[in-house]
C-alpha cells in the first residue's frame, strides 16, 4: 500500500507539472471585494480565497465548519507583540502553553491547545499549511510567527483530519499572512506591567511589485521580554515551599550533636534543617525573539504562478526547565580534616576527630549554585516553494513543497556533577576545600557547579502536496448551481532526535534524574478529496441546500493504512437563516516522545518538592483516612495517621516516564451542528450558535500517579485494578516506591458544548462616529468526561480543576464557560474599545475536594487613532482593574494556573506604527 500511495503522490506531481505547461487557459479573475459574496478566485492568476477547513473556495459565513476569526484590527487593538498577546483571549483555546509555564520543557515557546484536549491534537497551519513543529511533539511555536505580518487567525473549532491530515482533532488554528503589502511599515510596541515584567520591540514590514508580474513582501520582528521572580508578586508567595537549609545543619556522626547556621549565617545549636527562597523563583522568565520573513508570488508564464515562503525565528531564555528551581541538596556524611581552614572554634566544638577526622553528616542545601536554570537558544526555519495555475477556467492546480527544521540546545546552570570521573563523590573530595559551613559558602559554586547541556533537540519536517480544486462548470452544472471539488495527494517525512550529556544519560547529576537520549521518524503517503454539491434552490423554505464530503487516506510506515472522512450539509433557508452541520471522523498519529522516546526517571520525591510536579501527587490516601480499609490492608499500605505520604521521603524510588513503541494511533468523531442569523431586519447583526461533539477513542496518554492511586483505593477498590500496579509500594514499610507513567492508548475523551459569536453595529446619525459595534464570543461546555482506563469509569470534568481532569497535564483548568465580549465606538478615524473576558467557576476536581475558584472576570480598554495618514497609535489598559490571579490551596503553580489566569496584573500597552 506504501508503494502504491508513493507511486500515485508522484504522478499527481507530474500530472501538475504538465498542467503548467504554457498555452493552457488562463483563471477567471473575479473582483476581490466580492469574494465573500460570490465564492469566487480572486487577485492574481493562482491567488486563491483561503478557506480554513477546506480546499474548496467558499464565503466565510457559508462555511459548514465552524469557524472564528481574529482580524488585524483585533491584533493591533492588543498591542500585540507576539502571537500569545491576543490569542489568550478566545474562548475556544484553552491554556496551553504560555509565558508562565514554569518547567515546562517548550522553553519560550506559546504552544495553542483548543478545548483541553491537549496540545498535540491541536494543528496550527501558515496560509492553509503546516507550521513548523517543534522538540519532539506536533506542537508549533506561534510566537514564531511574525505579528505583524498576520493578516487574520481563523479558528476552525471542529475536527479537520480528512480536510488536513492527522492532529486536526480538536480544531485548527490557521494564521493568514499579508502577502499582497504593499510599500513600508515601521512599528514599536510596548507593554508594561505595574507590578514589574515587561515586554517591548519592534518590526518592519517592506513590501512591493516584482515588476508587474509579481509580489514580494519581507517582515522582521524583535521582541524582548523582562521576567520577574515571585517576590514581586504577593500572591506567590509560597511559604510552604521548604528545601534544606542553605546554611546548613551538620551532625556529628560519634557524638550526634547537631549544629548549623541561620539563613543570614549566624551559627546556631538549634539550627533548622529547611529554608524557603521561593522568593527567588522565576514566574516568567526572561526571552528574547527575532523573527524574519519572506513571502513571495510571481507569474513564470500566463498559466504559472510561483509562491512561496521563507521564515527563520531565533529564540532565547532562561527558564527552569522540567526539575523546577530548586537548588541541589546534599545530605552525605563526609569526612572533614582538623585542619580544614572553615572551622572555626565553634563549629570546632562539636566535632569528634579521630586520627584528625571527623565524620559529619551534612544536610544543606548548594543555593551558592543558583536557581535551576535552562539557558535555552532555539533556531526554527521553514521554505516553502509552490508552483498553481489553471488548468480551465474554473479548475485549478496547486502543487508545493516545503521544509521545516527546528534546532535546540539548552545549556543547565545551577546543577552539578554527583561523581568524578573515578566514580568518587565529588562533594566528598572537596569538602576540606571550600566553605560548606553556613550560606554563600566561598568556593561551593567554582567547585560544585557545572555547565551540563541537555535537550540538543533537533526537529525535522518535509512536506509535499499536490492539489486540483475548482468547480465542474466546464462538464455540468446542476440546477442548484456548480459542483465543488478538490483532489489530491501528499507526502510528509518528520524526523526528531534529542541528545543528552553524558551525566544526565547516567543520572550523575544532583537534580536532572536520568533521561535517555532518542530519535524517531515517520512518513505517510495521502490522497484525499473534497466534494460540494448544491442539491436545491429556490424552494419553499429551501432557499440553497448543498451536501458534501471529504476522504483521505493515509498510509504511515510505521502506523498502517487509516482512513478518514467527513460528511456536511449546509442549508440556507432564506437570507435570514443558514444551518449547517458536519459529522466526521479524525485521527492522531502518536507523536515522537509518545513512540520512540526511552524511559526517563526523576526521583518521585520530585511530585512533592518541584511546584510544577506537585498536581501529579494528592498524598496516600490509606495514609490520610480517605482510602478504603480493606484495599488499603490488600496492598500492604500504612495505617492512617501512621506517616506524613507529604515528606519526600515517603517516595523513596522514581517516577519513570518516556515512549512506548506499541503505542497506536488514536481516533475518533466530532460532530457540529450550527445555526447562522443574518437577519434583514437588522442588516449589521450576524449570529453563530454551534453545538459540537469530540469523541475520541484510544487517547495516548499518560496515567499521573493522582489518578491511578485515586481510582485503587478510593473510586474503585478492587485487586484486579489494574491502575494499582503503577504505584508501587515497600513491602516493609508501605511507603510508595515507584511509578510508572509511560504512554499509552488510554480510555476516552468525549466533550460536549456550545460556542455562540455575535456581532452587532449601532448606526444612527444621532450617535457620534461611525457607530458602536457589540462583539460576543462564548463557549458553554454541557460535558467534558475523560476515561483513563476502559477499566475504570469516567470522570466528569467541566466546570473543574487539577491534574484528575487533565488529558495531558498541560492545562489543569476546564472551566464549563468562557467569553470574550466588546462594546466598540467607532470613530471617524479610529475606535475606543471596552472588553470583559470571563472564566467561569471551577471546582476542584479531586475525590472529596470541596474548594472552587470563582469566577473571574478581568477588563481591558483599548483604543486605537490614525493620527494622520503616516501614523496611527494603538494604546490599551489591560486587565483594567488589576485583578489577582485566583488563589489555589494546592496543585497550582505559585498558589495558582498561570496556564489560564492573568498573572501579569495591570498593563499598560503603546504603539505607533508608521506607513510610508
Amino acid at each position: 500500500m506504501k508503494r502504491n500511495l508513493g507511486n500515485m503522490v508522484g504522478w499527481a506531481a507530474l500530472a501538475v507539472s504538465l498542467a503548467s505547461l504554457p498555452g493552457v487557459a488562463s483563471a477567471q479573475v473575479a473582483d476581490a471585494d466580492q469574494a465573500d459574496e460570490d465564492a469566487s478566485w480572486q487577485g492574481d492568476i493562482g491567488e486563491e480565497i483561503i478557506v480554513t477547513g477546506s480546499r474548496i473556495p467558499t464565503a466565510g459565513l457559508q462555511t459548514t465548519s465552524p469557524v472564528v476569526a481574529v482580524s488585524q484590527e483585533d491584533i493591533q487593538l492588543q498591542t500585540a507583540l507576539t502571537v500569545e498577546d491576543f490569542s489568550v483571549k478566545l474562548p475556544q483555546l484553552s491554556g496551553g502553553v504560555r509565558q508562565g509555564s514554569q518547567g515546562s520543557d517548550s522553553f519560550g515557546a506559546q504552544v495553542l491547545e483548543l478545548r483541553n484536549f491537549g496540545q498535540s491534537r491541536s494543528l496550527v497551519l501558515i496560509n492553509g499549511t503546516r507550521a513548523a513543529p517543534f522538540s519532539f511533539r506536533n506542537s508549533a511555536d506561534v510566537n514564531a510567527l511574525p505579528a505583524s505580518l498576520i493578516k487574520r487567525v481563523e479558528v476552525l473549532t471542529g475536527g479537520a483530519a480528512a480536510v488536513y491530515g492527522a492532529d486536526a482533532v480538536a480544531g485548527v488554528v490557521n494564521f493568514v499572512l499579508n502577502d499582497d503589502f504593499s510599500g513600508m511599515q515601521a512599528s514599536g510596541a510596548a507593554r508594561l506591567s505595574e507590578h514589574g515584567g515587561e515586554q517591548y520591540g519592534g518590526s518592519l514590514m517592506v513590501g512591493g511589485s516584482l515588476g508587474d508580474r509579481g509580489h514580494v513582501v519581507v517582515a522582521a520582528d524583535y521582541t524582548r521580554r523582562t521576567g520577574f521572580e515571585a517576590a514581586s508578586r504577593d500572591w506567590a508567595a509560597t511559604p510552604g515551599a521548604t528545601i534544606p537549609s542553605i546554611g546548613g545543619f551538620f551532625t556529628d556522626v560519634s557524638s550526634g550533636r547537631t549544629f548549623g547556621f541561620t539563613d543570614d549565617g549566624q551559627f546556631t545549636l538549634t539550627p533548622s534543617a529547611v529554608s524557603n527562597i521561593s522568593d527567588q523563583y522565576p514566574v516568567v522568565s526572561g526571552l528574547e525573539r527575532i523573527n524574519v520573513a519572506a513571502l513571495f508570488k510571481y507569474e513564470l508564464a500566463p498559466a504559472v504562478e510561483a509562491y512561496g515562503r521563507v521564515m527563520y525565528t531565533n529564540v532565547q531564555t532562561d527558564e527552569t526547565g522540567t526539575p523546577g528551581a530548586n537548588p541541589p541538596a546534599i545530605d552525605q556524611v563526609v569526612q572533614i580534616s582538623e585542619t580544614n581552614p572553615y572551622l572555626t572554634p565553634d563549629i570546632r566544638s562539636q566535632l569528634t576527630f579521630v586520627g584528625g577526622v571527623a565524620d559529619v553528616r551534612v544536610q544543606r542545601s548548594l543555593a551558592e549554585l543558583g536557581v535551576m536554570t535552562y539557558n535555552t537558544e532555539r533556531d526554527t526555519f521553514q521554505g516553502q516553494l509552490g508552483f498553481r495555475g489553471p488548468v480551465t477556467d474554473n479548475i485549478r492546480w496547486n502543487v508545493y513543497a516545503q521544509y521545516s527544521r527546528s534546532t535546540e540546545e539548552s545549556p543547565i546552570t545551577g546543577d552539578g556533577l554527583v561523581r568524578n570521573s573515578s566514580g568518587q563523590s565529588v562533594f566528598g573530595q572537596v569538602v576540606n576545600q571550600i566553605d560548606i559551613f553556613g550560606p554563600n559558602g566561598e568556593g561551593v559554586a567554582a567547585a560544585l557547579g557545572s555547565t551540563i547541556f541537555s535537550n540538543g533537540r533537533d526537529r525535522d519536517q518535509f512536506v509535499t502536496s499536490a492539489t486540483f480544486s475548482g468547480t465542474f462548470d466546464d462538464f455540468v452544472v446542476l440546477p442548484a448551481g456548480s459542483i465543488g471539488f478538490a483532489l489530491g495527494a501528499e507526502y510528509r517525512r518528520e524526523t526528531a532526535s534529542i541528545t543528552q550529556d553524558t551525566a544526565i544519560l547516567t543520572g550523575n547529576t544532583y537534580r536532572q534524574g536520568v533521561r535517555a537520549a532518542y530519535s524517531g521518524d515517520f512518513d505517510v503517503a495521502e490522497l484525499y478529496g473534497e466534494l460540494l454539491v448544491p442539491v436545491l434552490h429556490d424552494l419553499p423554505l429551501i432557499e440553497q441546500l448543498d451536501l458534501g464530503g471529504a476522504y483521505r487516506l493515509a498510509d504511515y510506515d510505521r502506523f498502517g493504512t487509516h482512513g478518514t472522512w467527513k460528511v456536511e450539509a449546509n442549508w440556507k433557508v432564506d437570507d435570514n437563516v443558514r444551518l449547517r452541520g458536519t459529522y466526521q471522523s479524525v485521527l492522531r498519529t502518536p507523536n515522537f516522545g509518545e513512540f520512540a522516546a526511552d524511559t526517563s526517571s526523576l526521583p518521585f520525591s520530585n511530585l512533592i518538592t518541584v511546584a510544577r510536579l506537585t498536581p501529579r501527587y494528592g498524598g496516600d490516601p490509606c495514609v490520610l483516612g480517605t482510602g478504603d480499609a480493606a484495599q488499603c490492608a490488600r496492598f500492604g499500605a500504612p495505617g492512617v495517621g501512621s506517616a506524613d505520604s507529604f515528606d519526600p521521603a515517603y517516595l523513596s524510588g522514581s517516577y519513570f516516564y518516556g515512549g512506548n513503541p506499541d503505542v497506536q494511533p488514536e481516533s475518533g468523531k466530532t460532530t457540529t451542528i450550527g445555526v447562522v442569523l443574518t437577519p434583514e431586519f437588522a442588516p449589521t447583526l450576524n449570529i453563530t450558535v454551534d453545538w459540537y461533539e469530540l469523541d475520541l477513542e484510544g487517547a495516548v496518554g499518560v496515567i499521573q500517579p493522582v489518578a491511578a492511586i485515586t481510582s485503587c483505593y478510593i473510586t474503585d477498590p478492587r485487586a484486579d485494578n489494574p491502575l494499582c500496579g503503577l504505584v508501587t509500594r515497600d513491602p516493609t514499610t508501605g511507603y510508595f516506591v515507584d511509578a510508572f507513567v509511560n504512554q499509552q492508548n488510554l480510555g476516552r475523551i468525549n466533550q460536549k458544548g456550545i460556542d455562540i459569536s455575535a456581532v452587532y453595529t449601532l448606526e444612527s446619525p444621532a450617535l457620534p462616529g461611525r457607530g458602536i459595534r457589540f462583539s460576543y464570543q462564548g463557549n458553554i461546555v454541557t460535558s467534558y468526561t475523560i476515561q483513563a482506563n476502559s477499566t475504570v469509569d469516567p470522570v466528569q470534568c467541566k466546570g473543574t480543576f487539577g491534574a484528575t481532569c487533565s488529558s495531558d497535564s498541560t492545562t489543569l483548568v476546564q472551566p464549563d464557560y468562557r467569553h470574550d465580549a466588546s462594546v466598540s465606538w467607532l470613530l471617524a478615524g479610529g475606535l475606543v474599545q471596552f472588553n470583559w473576558q470571563r472564566i467561569g467557576k471551577v471546582d476542584n476536581s479531586a475525590p472529596g475536594a470541596t474548594d472552587s475558584i470563582p469566577a473571574q472576570n478581568i477588563f481591558d480598554l483599548t483604543g486605537s487613532m490614525d493620527l494622520n495618514d503616516m501614523f496611527t497609535l494603538n494604546a490599551g489598559i489591560y486587565n483594567l482593574f488589576d485583578k489577582e490571579p485566583p488563589f489555589v490551596a494546592s496543585g497550582g503553580v505559585f498558589n495558582t494556573f498561570p496556564d489560564t489566569y492573568d498573572i501579569l496584573g495591570r498593563t499598560y500597552g503603546l504603539s505607533l506604527t508608521a506607513r510610508f
